[in-house]
């Protein structure tokens, strides 16, 4: 890919995510992406056959930045327990209402279409799959051995996925940000135990709101 076409799709990746974020996905149309972005349709489908393949790109660049993200701050935590790694996790993974709203009108969307709810599905198990070496290294470091990988992986996606939603209704809340880390901790603590030479077990005796 040139340089001028990887610039175009940067562009026109950012003006759907503000175009999907304030129209919703279903109400939103190429001329409004072409639009916001300042191309013309030509330029959208030399890149795009549609607004579908445009969200899954837009989904795939985010995951990436996500994941790169998520290894720098877990290769630097300290084995100080399962809690710092949390901590530092969490702050690589930021509820973003914008892009929740996206997501969720998508997933919708791709309910209503198999083919395309397949695609979401593999996509979000290659995930996981690339996501969890990196969890299950950062917990051996605080002194924690996973019994169950895939288990893991699933509660830890269910809880940030309902979680979100209650951050996102109360983002001034401490309460509701200090039960979701409770919630993740008790899901780290039921699918992994003591390393042989961990001491004790994952603390998860609440901590008081900041």
């Amino acid at each position: 890919m040139s340089a001028r076409r990887a610039r175009t799709r940067q562009r026109l990746l950012d003006a759907a995510l503000e175009v999907f974020a304030e129209e919703g996905f279903g109400r939103s149309t190429v001329e409004q992406v072409c639009e916001r972005a300042g191309f013309t349709r030509g330029a959208f489908y030399s890149n795009f056959t549609s607004l579908d393949e445009l969200f899954l790109a837009m989904w795939e660049r985010r995951s990436a930045h996500m994941l790169d993200d998520l290894r720098a701050v877990l290769a630097d935590v300290a084995p100080d327990g399962p809690r710092a790694a949390l901590h530092a996790a969490l702050a690589a993974v930021p509820v973003d209402d914008a892009w929740y709203r996206v997501t969720a009108e998508f997933t919708a969307h791709a309910l209503r279409h198999p083919a395309l709810r397949r695609v979401m599905a593999a996509r979000e198990q290659a995930i996981l799959e690339t996501i969890m070496p990196v969890v299950v290294a950062a917990l051996s470091r605080a002194g924690r051995r996973v019994t169950d990988e895939e288990a893991l992986g699933r509660a830890l996606v269910a809880v940030h996925d309902g979680t979100s939603v209650q951050v996102l209704m109360e983002p001034d809340s401490a309460s509701v940000r200090n039960q979701r880390e409770q919630l993740f901790l008790h899901v780290l603590d039921a699918y992994s135990a003591p390393s042989e030479h961990a001491a004790s077990p994952v603390p998860v005796t609440p901590e008081e709101p900041q």
